[in-house]
């Protein structure tokens, strides 16, 4: 055990250095965090949006497969009554908190898939999102993740100006999704207070003559408008980061000159005790994001129509409550598809059933999608990406995650 909390401490290690050699101007600027150094691409109108949610997302709570006849001996008080699900059909409903992502379902601009997951098979909450975001069949196979290695392939019809990157990630690091050799810009919100118009005044001065700082400056400044100063400074309440990121994600994401691909994320779903059911810190979660997807979704504007956004988790939860009124690590789980331009209204994957035979290892719901074909899918069929290059650059060796026809 205590190898492996070794190995965690120097993977993390390993993350923050990468993260941090990614964001520009970060050794050279680093007075004026709130400006986040971000860098900008020049899109044409499809927008993909990836949010992860770090902790494991409880897949069975979120969407309740409660045509199942063995879920309610396995999950007990962790579930809410049958007619307070927002019931997608005569076997799925969606958790009580979920109303908006239900009025998204109803008018079709959200698709779910359910026993979903990438090809982790363990339960270390590291390996798992490593796995995740570097798009390969195990943990610590590349040093670069596969959106990042997907940057230089966005389809050209897709792009106005092919000089800048077209993805940013939106949070105080670079993910691991958007590491890797192609440049990618990024966002943060501030920490100190924004500096005085004079003061920025005296910095370009400053700068005016540095060819790479002077640049890097003037994206900062970009970015301080794009955003806006009062979203960048606003305080530190409960499930308000997550707003501000929401915001700036959509203010980004719906400008003419804005990135074509954004990156953030939501932590706290690690959810092994007093998890809840209608009430509780799951339910808080769930409407935390509920309403911020919602909120994107305003923010977007017209944007919308043209826009995908995928959220999913590094696993699912184990299919019986624990002895803490909790859920344990899992394997496969649930991820949404939502936006104007997702054929929604449905529930994608193979059903694996409940019953103690069909769970995986005894414990879990059994994997019957490969998350890498919702990427795959997204990448082809809405940001234009070859497919052969998918395979090849992408996601290398998942020929056995087949692309979903008629997804978006």
């Amino acid at each position: 055990m205590r190898a492996d909390k070794q190995r965690e401490v120097n993977y993390k290690r390993r993350q923050l250095l990468k993260s941090l050699v990614a964001i520009p101007l970060v050794s050279s600027l680093s007075m004026i965090p709130s400006l986040s150094f971000a860098a900008y691409a020049a899109s044409g109108d499809k927008r993909f949006i990836l949010v992860i949610l770090r902790g494991a997302m409880d897949g069975l709570a979120a969407v309740a497969p409660y045509g199942d006849p063995a879920l309610t001996g396995l999950r007990g008080s962790l579930l809410p009554a049958e007619n307070e699900l927002h019931k997608l059909d005569s076997f799925f409903g969606l958790h009580p908190s979920f109303s908006n992502l239900f009025n998204l379902y109803q008018e079709s601009e959200l698709a779910i898939c359910h026993a979903v997951a990438s090809p982790y098979r363990q339960r270390s909450h590291f390996d798992g999102q490593n796995v995740l975001e570097i798009g390969l069949d195990g943990p610590d196979q590349a040093e670069s993740g596969w959106l990042n290695r997907c940057v230089p392939l966005i389809g050209q019809s897709n792009r106005k100006n092919t000089s800048a990157s077209p993805a940013m990630a939106i949070g105080p690091a670079v993910p691991a999704v958007l590491l890797g050799d192609a440049e990618v810009g990024s966002w943060a919100p501030a920490i100190l207070p924004v500096p005085s118009d004079s003061t920025m005044a005296r910095l370009q001065r400053l700068y005016s003559e540095d060819e790479f700082l002077g640049a890097k400056l003037e994206q900062a400044l970009l970015a301080r408008d794009m955003v806006g100063e009062n979203s960048m400074n606003r305080s530190r309440r409960p499930g308000q980061n997550f707003n501000v990121m929401i915001d700036a994600t959509a203010k980004f994401m719906s400008q003419e000159h804005g990135p074509a691909i954004a990156v953030m994320e939501s932590n706290g779903w690690d959810t092994h005790a007093n998890q809840g059911a209608t009430q509780g810190q799951l339910a808080r979660k769930f409407t935390e994001l509920d309403e911020g997807l919602a909120r994107l979704k305003r923010g977007l504007g017209t944007s919308w129509n043209n826009t995908v956004v995928v959220v999913v988790t590094e696993f699912g939860r184990t299919a019986a409550v624990n002895g803490t009124q909790g859920t344990d690590h899992g394997t496969a789980g649930v991820a949404f598809l939502l936006g104007g331009s997702v054929n929604g209204g449905k529930v994608l994957g193979q059903w694996p059933g409940l019953a103690s035979g069909n769970l995986f290892q005894g414990r879990d719901l059994r994997p019957t999608t490969d998350m890498r074909s919702l990427f795959k899918t997204v990448l082809r069929d809405h940001l234009g990406t070859e497919m052969n290059k998918i395979d090849s650059i992408v996601f290398p060796a998942s020929s056995a995650a087949a692309y979903l026809d008629g997804l978006v």
